[in-house]
């Protein structure tokens, strides 16, 4: 299997329009961040994790010709508003493409793009199939999934279990019962806004709490702001076995 970190950046991605910040006039490229996406591929299947508005320059940037599916965390326009895009796909694959979500996300996946879901469809348009996800396991071809419910403030967000990877984003809370889910993975993944607190995202010390308590072989930090500082200069302070992820990233093992 083979993991991809498309964007590891926060809503307004690194840098931030107008910001004169050290980190955002870095000319660190690990300082520039997209927003949070991943593409996992295993065997010859491919997802990906999410579809913001970086989703067609990161397509294109890794050279994606084929995609399975487009797997929702939640419906935030940081992580939906570069489904339209999706069009290319369907045009190679000559069918839809399948999204799966929970039905909160795809009420608000009908709303955004209600021309894919009218009845007159327009030529062109691109295609989806919605699929439901709930807090059962379920397959893509040859990825099998485990929703994982986490907490993102007061909305519940959904972090998925993939063998031994987990993928959790966009979260600040993680219930007893889901933790058990997590519980002898090799390699996670989780979010961690910035240092200082936050309402709805970990902090960098509350993710490293977490990777603690959960005690993978390697963790690796995404959904980072401007405000956590630069990457070399936050990747001294972190424990051995925690990366601090940044655009482009790769995980492979068997």
């Amino acid at each position: 299997m083979k993991i991809t970190f498309l964007g590891t950046g926060t809503s307004q991605g690194v840098p931030v329009i107008a910001c004169e910040c050290p980190t955002c006039l870095s000319d660190d490229e690990k300082d520039k961040r997209l927003r949070t996406s991943l593409l996992v591929e295993k065997g010859e299947t491919t997802v990906v994790f999410d579809a913001g508005p970086d989703f067609r320059q990161q397509m294109l940037r890794e050279k994606v010709k084929k995609l399975d599916a487009i797997i929702l965390t939640h419906e935030h326009k940081d992580h939906i508003s570069g489904m339209d895009d999706v069009r290319a796909f369907n045009y190679i694959s000559k069918d839809a493409i399948d999204i799966y979500a929970e039905e909160r996300v795809q009420k608000a996946v009908r709303k955004e793009y209600s021309y894919v879901f009218a009845e007159y469809q327009y030529p062109g348009i691109p295609k989806m199939r919605l699929n439901t996800i709930d807090d059962f396991s379920f397959n893509v071809k040859e990825i099998s999934l485990i929703p994982i419910r986490v907490f993102h403030y007061r909305l519940p967000v959904y972090g998925f279990r993939i063998d031994d990877f987990a993928y959790i984003t966009d979260a600040n809370y993680i219930p007893e019962e889901s933790k058990e889910k997590l519980f002898g993975i090799k390699y996670l993944v989780i979010n961690a806004l910035r240092k200082e607190k936050h309402i709805s995202h970990f902090s960098l010390r509350e993710a490293i709490d977490i990777i603690r308590e959960i005690s993978p072989r390697k963790a690796f930090i995404t959904h980072i702001s401007h405000q956590m500082g630069k990457y070399e200069d936050v990747s001294r302070e972190l424990p051995p076995n925690v990366v601090l992820a940044y655009d482009r990233l790769q995980i492979n093992y068997e």
